[in-house]
């Protein structure tokens, strides 16, 4: 998941000329200063700018490498076995699935808190697409991230206040897509192994190919590689319990898509139309809308029942569900199949896909997606 991309630009100037340190804060104040007063973006915009470059310059003071970390007799031991298991994950997600062999995932760092940033969604009252919001350097993006839980909500506030659906979810990593190496976090580093590596997996993909304001392809194209990646983990050092977990966690993932894909196709049919509805025509609509996600419960209480009660997505369903809980989902899956077919298509040969999903990238939005259905 990726950051602003103002964010990105400055490690850009680190790698031409490694030996300079990264700018001041008051040299990066300036630069917030400048850009407003020359109007390239609006005072909130640079406010938004500032907050994400403040979150990841923390992340940056706070690294600390993981070999250093495991050689230091203060660190608790149960951290440490997880910071082994961190570098094996490493290890193999450049040897065995060809993905950036650099500094991200090599070093750790405790944010004191449970989520990295918080990620705003939204979506028209009766829409099932994601909002999008633009920026002069950053492009356009399906969320807005925040390194502070309080900013997230006041933002969501305010959309809600709009008339907007809103959604809110901490995130417990994102990507810089290679501009600075991204840490190893407190934020997941105590997962079971197989969602450690699904995040590692997951992150430095998007550091493989990167499609400027698509959301959809470039996390779909993620979690299409977090998703075989995991799967050639769980082959080659899983135990046969950690192989029937995944394959159990990957059967339940599949049939909770499945019911949001199902109730979104439903929202959309009736949502059709709804643009210059009359007041009463809209009251049927809000009915109708709450009648649909109702369903969605008592279906997704009928999946628990065959899932022997799991009760792993109960947090999701405790929210109150609305447009933007199932456009944030669909974010990360709707591509998905799309990406495996291409995958199958090279015969499971990673650099090949890869390089094919780089070339369609660069691609416009129409040809790129009119090219991935076609797989």
């Amino acid at each position: 998941m990726s950051i602003a991309r103002l964010v990105q630009r400055l490690p850009r100037l680190r790698r031409a000329c490694p030996a300079h340190p990264m700018p001041s804060p008051s040299r990066l104040l300036l630069a917030v200063a400048l850009l407003c007063l020359t109007g390239i973006a609006g005072c909130s915009t640079v406010g938004y700018y500032w907050q994400a470059l403040r979150g990841q310059m923390e992340l940056v003071h706070k690294a600390r490498p993981i070999a250093e970390l495991i050689a230091d007799p203060a660190v608790e031991p149960g951290l440490k076995d997880k910071l082994e298991q961190v570098q094996a994950i490493r290890h193999f997600a450049s040897r065995e699935l060809a993905l950036p062999d650099n500094g991200s995932y090599r070093s750790y760092v405790d944010l004191g808190r449970p989520y990295v940033v918080w990620n705003v969604f939204a979506a028209e009252e009766f829409s099932i697409e994601a909002s999008q919001w633009c920026f002069p350097i950053a492009g356009c993006v399906s969320y807005r991230g925040y390194f502070s839980e309080a900013a997230a909500r006041a933002f969501a506030q305010a959309q809600q206040r709009n008339g907007l659906d809103v959604y809110v979810a901490g995130i417990p990593a994102y990507s810089t897509l290679g501009w600075l190496n991204d840490p190893v976090l407190n934020t997941f580093i105590h997962h079971p192994s197989t969602e450690v590596a699904r995040l590692i997996f997951h992150e430095l993909s998007h550091q493989v190919a990167y499609a400027k304001g698509d959301t959809t392809f470039n996390e779909s194209f993620a979690v299409a590689v977090e998703t075989e990646g995991v799967q050639r983990w769980v082959r080659s050092y899983g135990t046969p319990p950690q192989q029937q977990a995944f394959d159990q966690a990957q059967a339940r993932r599949h049939d909770f898509l499945h019911l949001v894909e199902r109730t979104r196709e439903r929202l959309r049919l009736l949502y059709e139309g709804a643009d210059g509805s009359d007041e009463t025509r809209r009251a049927e609509l809000r009915r109708d809308k709450a009648r649909l996600f109702e369903d969605m419960r008592a279906e997704y209480a009928q999946l628990k029942r065959s899932w022997s009660d799991f009760s792993g997505y109960d947090w999701w369903f405790a929210q109150p569900l609305n447009n933007a809980q199932l456009a944030s989902v669909a974010l990360y899956t709707e591509l998905v199949p799309d990406f495996q077919r291409l995958l199958q298509a090279h015969a499971g040969d990673l650099r090949r896909f890869y390089a094919e999903v780089e070339r369609l990238a660069k691609l416009p939005e129409d040809e790129r997606n009119r090219l991935l259905s076609q797989q």
